[in-house]
């Protein structure tokens, strides 16, 4: 029987929950292939003379790199809009960001919603990668030429993502520092387009 003023849970229509940190990790992780962009302001400066310049066209690999970012911005809102599946609500808040940290049980669409975001989430992990990559070539190649306070923009979320592993934040703590960095790498990409060289 249920406690006054609760709900009842249908048990019938409810499932175990999937592991939350298994879709917050690799969402930070796409998060942390943008922000690895900073290391190209020094790095770059090794660059040897020979190697093989990118095909792909600078604009169209910051252009795709911002719709990325504006993707993991919208992943992350709506880790934040279902907190009782991947924010550990409930018992769980306190607990630390890891693997088999479980909420309360949920129910069969709420199981569908996971899957189709862990379905974005492995796509716009591949896409992160590939166009940081691919900007990171630009910037090396000199067709971008930002200030380094820009670059400096990259490593202070680099640095907050390392924060969030090395403390074992909460996953609370975790989906909304992943949504504050998501929505300030979109901003530094969108600032590297306007250091853009013209073709």
């Amino acid at each position: 029987m249920a406690k006054p003023g609760t709900e009842p849970v249908d048990d019938i229509d409810t499932r175990m929950p999937p592991d939350p940190f298994a879709a917050v990790l690799p969402a930070l992780a796409a998060l942390g292939a943008i922000s690895s962009i900073a290391a190209i302001n020094w790095s770059g400066q090794e660059k040897s003379a020979g190697r093989t310049r990118t095909k792909r066209k600078t604009g169209a690999s910051l252009r795709d790199l911002e719709t990325c970012c504006i993707g993991l911005e919208s992943i992350f809102k709506r880790f934040q809009q279902h907190p009782n599946v991947f924010a550990g609500e409930g018992g769980q808040a306190t607990a630390p960001m890891k693997f088999g940290v479980h909420g309360r049980r949920i129910r069969a669409d709420a199981q569908r919603l996971y899957l189709r975001l862990m379905n974005d989430i492995a796509t716009h992990i591949v896409l992160a990668a590939q166009n940081a990559f691919d900007v990171m070539t630009a910037i090396e190649d000199g067709d971008i030429d930002a200030p380094e306070e820009v670059f400096f923009g990259f490593g202070e979320q680099q640095e907050r993502l390392n924060t969030l592993i090395q403390t074992r934040a909460t996953l609370r703590t975790a989906v909304d520092a992943g949504a504050e960095i998501a929505e300030r790498l979109t901003a530094l990409v969108r600032e590297l387009r306007k250091f853009q060289k013209p073709a």
